[in-house]
């Protein structure tokens, strides 16, 4: 299997469950893996036969940005969605923190991982 990795993807969106984070958007910091199979076509050099990370990136951080999600592991799971929407995706492996969120800490996250039924 092959890896398409998008890394340090920064949105701006409401997340969090406390009213003061529901007032203005924070900084949410995105890692993608991406697992496809390119080995039966022999390293394409074609755009529409691999993984556009370009649009990945810009449909993830549109969907950070106005998702409006109470809890990071809702917004982990709607991005997996959004990388399995692409049949050639095998496999998701998604990251989101919140840089700042919690005291004494750089940073708070959830890493999850999905693959296709």
């Amino acid at each position: 299997m092959d890896k398409v990795y998008i890394k340090n993807i920064l949105a701006r969106g409401i997340i969090g469950i406390n009213d003061w984070e529901r007032d203005k958007p924070q900084d949410i910091l995105i890692n993608i893996d991406i697992y496809t199979e390119t080995r039966e076509q022999s390293a394409p050099d074609d755009i529409s036969e691999v993984i556009d990370y370009s649009k990945v990136t810009k449909k993830v951080i549109h969907h950070a940005e106005i998702a409006k999600r109470f809890t990071i592991e809702s917004l982990a799971e709607d991005i997996a969605q959004i990388c399995l929407d692409d049949p050639r995706v095998l496999k998701a492996t998604v990251r989101v923190e919140k840089p700042g969120a919690v005291r004494f800490a750089q940073s708070v996250g959830v890493e999850i991982e999905r693959t296709r039924k």
